[in-house]
């Protein structure tokens, strides 16, 4: 994966900055140290990104690094409760996570066209036509599944989970399946996703 483009650098550590102010800790499970949420999320999407499509071009690297930047700004509760109010929420959501990340890569140098593409791919358009917006969508679930799975898993109900799960895995590629699969599950883990998918 390309890391030495000096405005692609420039980009990662102006959204890893934002990040980090992020108020909401959350312990990083390889460290054991607590870290910004958002912070931690952007990284871990980089991480995905690089083992799942090592050749992944700089836009798609900026967009699954600014993929949840700043979220905590626009909080779920400051809109109505139900499933319009979520949508509306999702969709300004994205919207703001896109501009936010050509903000700052206008700020590193990039050009227009640069900073359109990483919007289009935040914003998740064409999915399943394009095939860059589709590995974002992969790598958005594969570092949902491997790491946020298990909490949402202490939390709901199963049917509520095999639902989560199975919305999760029509979202993927085929590429994006094999990965999953390959994904090291707690055995409890495992068994739901099986029932899952079966």
């Amino acid at each position: 994966m390309q890391t030495q483009d000096p405005a692609l650098g420039a980009a990662l550590r102006s959204i890893d900055a934002a990040n980090a102010k992020d108020p909401n800790l959350e312990v990083n499970a390889e460290t054991g140290q607590q870290q910004p949420k958002e912070l931690l999320y952007g990284q871990r999407m980089t991480e995905q990104l690089a083992e799942f499509c090592p050749e992944a071009s700089v836009h798609l690297q900026i967009a699954a690094r600014a993929q949840h930047i700043e979220r905590w700004t626009s909080p779920r509760s400051a809109y109505p409760e139900g499933r319009a109010g979520y949508k509306k929420w999702r969709s300004e959501l994205s919207l703001f996570h896109a501009n936010r990340a050509a903000e700052i890569m206008s700020e590193c140098g990039f050009n227009e066209k640069d900073c359109e593409r990483v919007k289009f791919l935040i914003q998740k358009r064409q999915l399943r036509r394009d095939p860059e917006t589709q590995t974002l969508e992969d790598v958005i679930c594969l570092v949902f599944l491997k790491h946020y799975l298990e909490d949402f898993a202490n939390k709901h109900a199963e049917d509520k989970l095999i639902d989560i799960i199975q919305k999760t895995w029509n979202k993927m590629s085929e590429s994006g399946h094999q990965a999953a699969l390959a994904l090291p599950y707690k055995p409890h883990l495992g068994t739901l996703i099986n029932k899952a998918l079966s």
